[in-house]
């Protein structure tokens, strides 16, 4: 039995929740490993709506869930979405949360620089300005605050006043006020005992769950092409959010995130800024935005919208080794007459089968379409691929031969039983 990984192989908002949901159903532990609370995940289980960003998605179905040393978190934000949660029902104990000891924490300056710099910036990258961006710059600079870091005050004092040495003249640049060292040190205080009641060496919980022989779900935070080494750079996240990154951001090795599955959506949407070529701003698009509710869920801005772009997704499945992927969203599609499929660029005079690494050549990219026949029956809540028409057949087999990984999971609806299993990722 494998290990799953499960990855969104766009830009993010594929349906990961759901899936990762699903899978919970045959795991033992879930694991957060990257991002932070700019991500979110919708579950909805027997009518009731889950909405996490930090949390694991784990924690609905009362599995071990893990908050890996890879992510970034906002200890007051965390604490919120507990308390939320908590209110639908859902107790989170540190039996059940389990908070890496080595984990950068988000601070308010953090939040402050990146709102700030949003706000001044003649290119916008189109950030949620909830400070994940300056708290990486923080981790990979060597002066980041981290959870362990609560236990012992003493030792905290002198690294607040490391750390706001560094933030000082950036603050004076963008025209904000210093930050108090005292008044940090205080608001880290008040919040210490109740981040500290879920703080463990997470790698070890992990290992010992290895050894032990359970299954192991890691849940990825965004989509592949939002990596800050492979996405759509500089319009991208500030953490590798491909599948590599499962092993560094938990602490396991890299035999232990297992099976790769990507998340594909049956159609093509982003937030924010960036290079959007398949982007759609007819009536398809609106179609696509309305009835697939597309809006972000943590932030609330609404997703732009455009046919299925096969280039990408090739380009995901390679650099995230994805061995199958769940496909979500087709239902979305239902009562279109034609459909697209993008399966190169033209870039110039240049005919080209990948996404370059050039900011102007992204820009650039014209999307070379392929049509199908679209049907007009309805595919939401099938729950066996033999209830799907021939259209919707056809367009499910040539997704996989263009992206080059088969269909291991097809979702219908956002509920959590409308999947079709086609192969179970934890059986390899």
């Amino acid at each position: 039995m494998a290990n799953v990984t499960v990855v969104g192989a766009q830009w993010g908002d594929e349906g990961k929740g759901k899936i990762v949901d699903w899978l919970s159903n045959r795991a033992d532990v879930v694991v957060r490993f990257q991002g932070g609370h700019n991500a979110g995940h919708t579950l909805v289980v027997d009518g009731k709506v889950y909405k996490l960003a930090l949390l694991p998605s784990g924690v609905v179905q009362g599995k071990t869930s893990v908050i890996g040393n890879g992510v970034v978190v906002d200890p007051w934000h965390l604490l919120t979405e507990i308390g939320k949660i908590a209110d639908q029902g859902v107790n989170i104990t540190p039996e059940l949360l389990v908070l890496a000891d080595n984990a950068t924490l988000i601070l308010p300056l953090h939040r402050d620089l990146d709102q700030a710099r949003e706000a001044a910036s003649s290119q916008k990258i189109g950030t949620t300005g909830r400070g994940i961006g300056p708290a990486y710059e923080d981790k990979v600079g060597r002066r980041a605050i981290r959870v362990a870091d609560l236990a012992d005050p003493e030792a905290l004092k002198p690294k607040i006043e490391r750390l706001l040495s560094h933030h000082g003249a950036l603050r004076r640049g963008l025209g904000l006020p210093d930050a108090d060292a005292g008044q940090l040190f205080d608001q880290l205080m008040e919040i210490a005992p109740k981040m500290l009641a879920y703080a463990q060496p997470a790698w070890r919980v992990l290992d010992q769950a290895k050894k032990a022989g359970r299954r192991i779900l890691f849940e990825g935070a965004q989509g592949a092409l939002l990596d800050v080494d492979h996405g759509t750079y500089p319009f991208v996240t500030s953490s590798n959010t491909v599948a590599g990154q499962a092993a560094a951001g938990s602490g396991m090795g890299p035999k232990g995130p297992g099976y790769v599955l990507g998340i594909v959506k049956a159609y093509t949407t982003r937030v924010g800024e960036g290079p959007f070529a398949c982007e759609l701003s007819d009536e398809v698009g609106t179609h696509l935005s309305t009835v697939g509710r597309e809006v972000g869920v943590n932030t609330g801005r609404p997703r732009r919208c455009g046919w299925f772009d096969a280039v990408l997704v090739r380009q995901s499945v390679a650099i995230n080794g994805i061995d199958g992927i769940a496909l979500t969203k087709l239902d979305v599609l239902d009562g279109l007459e034609t459909l697209k499929i993008c399966v190169g660029y033209k870039i110039g005079d240049k005919v080209v089968d990948y996404l370059p690494a050039g900011m102007r050549d992204q820009a650039a990219a014209e999307p070379i379409y392929e049509e199908m026949e679209g049907w007009s029956e309805s595919t939401a809540g099938a729950r066996s691929f033999k209830d799907l028409n021939a259209n919707a057949i056809k367009y499910v087999r040539r997704v996989e031969e263009l992206i080059g990984a088969p269909v291991a999971l097809l979702s219908t609806s956002p509920e959590r039983d409308d999947t079709i299993l086609m192969r179970d990722p934890f059986e390899g």
